[in-house]
């Protein structure tokens, strides 16, 4: 068996038209915490239980994340880890966030929802 010379994620980029306005999004909605902020990017812890960042990078002429087309199903380049499923598609829904019903194969049960600038953003456990 090979050694993994990687023992995590340190950030994952996702592309926004204003990181200052899209960070209050993902403080608000998601409850990610404002590490720094400044003009080009934001840079936001998940949660204490998590070492990866987000960071949320400014691009010009913006275009929402898409993953090319698959036979694999996936639309979405990230998945995020809930506690419990059922109570983050409910309060993304409460908040009145564009999130696409629950499916699942097996015990993996997953779903997509949209930030505000259009990006796909997946939960999944």
């Amino acid at each position: 068996m090979t050694i993994p010379i990687f023992k995590g994620m340190e950030g994952v980029f996702i592309p926004v038209k204003d990181p200052a306005i899209s960070a209050k999004w993902y403080e608000e909605v998601l409850g990610f915490e404002i590490i720094y902020i400044e003009e080009e990017a934001a840079v936001m812890q998940i949660g204490e239980e998590s070492q990866t960042v987000v960071c949320l990078v400014k691009t010009l002429n913006h275009v929402p994340m898409k993953f090319p087309e698959n036979k694999f199903g996936v639309g979405k380049y990230y998945n995020f880890i809930p506690k419990d499923i059922e109570e983050a598609h409910n309060t993304l829904l409460t908040k009145g966030v564009k999130v696409n019903s629950i499916g699942g194969e097996g015990s993996t049960r997953f779903f997509t929802f949209y930030d505000p600038d259009g990006n796909p953003l997946g939960v999944c456990k």
